[in-house]
């Protein structure tokens, strides 16, 4: 009898929670139903009512990102032209002109020239804004409008006008097939120790590491430095194949744990390695994410390599993207991935925004220690941390304001022009009184203001200028001496930055890395360690 009545309660349960279930699933899926009926209507009215004509697409693109923003910044709406744009970006290869753009009111401005593709052909400059194309102008097109105009098929030929610096230029231009190689940089430092950079995880990435590490085997490498420095990351898949190069097959390089059963994962390496004894240095810095991350967390976990530089972003996130109709796409956060010692390393907690929308820190609430093979301490919430910490200043927020800014890209296209000539790449270098021609720029550059000089200047317009003309100047000077009193305490990493920037328009990017082989600190400190095997050694071993 007990056994019949603990049957009928467990049944009695069972149906309980599966009425439970199917109610909730229910009441969830009506309450779907429900807002997308909502909307429809809403957009039905306005369509037929509002008193100027709204344009569809853009109403929608615009509605859904804005449903989007509350969530994490990387799951993301693409209409049509942004999944392309991001095939392209994954790929590696587009057939285009070979440049980075910014897309301004006044057309679209050259960022950057990759050497030998159509643009460097063709002779443009960094700093050029296209205002034209086939004889259409590009004035006050949005973004969306202005990326269609460079991308085409290869050998294709358009006919462009050129801004620069104030002087119309016609130029009739024939796109390539431009291929994007993650590895731009792979040469000897000394007769043994070799340097990699890679700058993304696209679906190149492994393959070119590989090809790299191949040639400079052969040139005699018997140490590596291998540079993740402000890499975004990319393909999850890309940064296992990569971590696989250095460890053996059947090791665990990351987990993932998401709501759906499916798509949580325990990824391990399928291959044979390419070494498991070269010594190794990852360089990271407090833009190193994603991908760069796995790779450096794994090295990490397993004591493979010493990770040297300053603490990475912090995005332990894993996206996928998701067909929707019509030819869109979602890219969603399916998971939260953790490393082969069990580490988190998410920095920021979106799903738990304060009222006012800031974000708080996984960290702020306290970390949590793991183990490494070798029994090494390591810690969770908040990037990786390297094993040696470089020695720069901390970015504040004035300098972080701006390098968000044009305002250094603008200073040197000015530099450019004022100097035909730098001499050798290798020697040159950004000197005191240049920086103090930086801070001289900012006097008159419009695009770097801090918070608290843009509502103060937002407060003067509102006012009554005639009577505080004098006292709203001499206040303005006070706020630019504070905004330079902040980005000098960051001289060390903004005069490198503004040196890349130099170089780069001299020399192309091949020209820094070659700068940088002669004269970066971390660089340098990266070999001064490699070459002090008892130093290595000891760091990795945990003692």
């Amino acid at each position: 009898m007990k056994r019949f009545n603990f049957k009928n309660k467990t049944i009695a349960i069972f149906l309980v929670g599966t009425v439970f279930l199917t109610y909730s699933f229910k009441s969830k899926f009506f309450e779907v139903a429900k807002q997308i009926e909502i909307y429809n209507t809403l957009f039905k009215e306005l369509n037929m009512y509002y008193v100027d004509e709204i344009n569809p697409a853009e109403f929608t693109d615009k509605a859904i990102k804005n449903t989007l923003k509350d969530l994490d910044p990387y799951t993301n709406f693409y209409n049509e032209q942004d999944v392309e744009t991001a095939k392209i970006r994954r790929a590696g290869e587009y057939g285009g002109i070979g440049v980075s753009v910014f897309y301004t009111t006044q057309g679209i401005e050259i960022k950057e020239i990759y050497k030998d593709f159509s643009a460097d052909k063709a002779n443009l400059k960094v700093g050029d804004i296209i205002i034209s194309v086939n004889g259409q102008s590009l004035k006050n097109m949005d973004a969306e409008q202005l990326s269609t105009f460079l991308k085409g098929v290869p050998n294709s030929k358009f006919n462009v006008e050129i801004d620069r610096q104030g002087s119309i230029i016609k130029k009739e231009i024939i796109r390539d097939k431009v291929v994007v190689n993650p590895v731009p940089f792979a040469e000897m430092i000394n007769e043994d120790t070799g340097y990699i950079t890679l700058t993304r995880f696209n679906e190149k990435a492994s393959s070119e590491v590989r090809k790299a590490f191949k040639k400079l085997e052969k040139q005699g490498m018997k140490k590596l430095v291998f540079d993740l420095r402000s890499n975004p990351g990319g393909s999850l898949l890309e940064s296992i194949n990569i971590s696989n190069f250095f460890l053996p097959k059947g090791k665990t390089i990351v987990t993932t744990k998401a709501k759906i059963k499916k798509w949580s994962n325990t990824y391990k390496t399928t291959n044979n390695p390419l070494d498991l004894n070269i010594p190794i240095v990852v360089l990271i810095n407090e833009r190193s994410a994603s991908a760069s991350e796995i790779v450096s967390g794994s090295l990490q976990d397993y004591d493979r390599a010493v990770i040297l530089g300053k603490r990475s972003f912090g995005k332990g996130l894993v996206q996928r993207y998701r067909p929707l109709t019509y030819g869109t796409q979602l890219k969603v956060t399916i998971s939260k991935y953790y490393t082969p010692s069990g580490r988190c390393i998410q920095e920021l907690d979106y799903a738990n925004r304060d009222k006012d929308g800031n974000v708080p820190k996984f960290s702020d609430s306290g970390i949590n220690t793991f183990k490494t093979q070798n029994g090494r301490t390591v810690y969770d919430g908040g990037g990786v941390l390297p094993d040696v910490i470089t020695k720069t200043s901390d970015k504040n927020e004035t300098t972080e304001a701006l390098l968000d800014s044009k305002a250094i890209f603008n200073f040197v296209t000015k530099y450019y022009y004022e100097n035909p000539t730098i001499g050798k790449g290798n020697d040159f270098d950004f000197k005191n009184n240049d920086f103090k021609k930086f801070e001289n720029y900012l006097k008159i550059d419009t695009t770097f203001l801090t918070n608290q000089e843009k509502l103060f200047k937002k407060a003067y317009l509102a006012s009554d200028k005639n009577n505080i003309s004098k006292e709203y100047e001499n206040i303005k000077e006070k706020l630019f001496d504070i905004k330079i009193e902040e980005i000098y305490k960051n001289k060390d990493i903004l005069s490198e930055i503004i040196k890349e920037e130099i170089l780069q328009r001299y020399f192309y990017r091949e020209g820094v890395y070659e700068h940088k082989l002669k004269n970066d600190k971390t660089i340098y400190e990266a070999l001064e360690l490699l070459n002090n095997q008892d130093k290595y050694n000891q760091i990795l071993s945990g003692k």
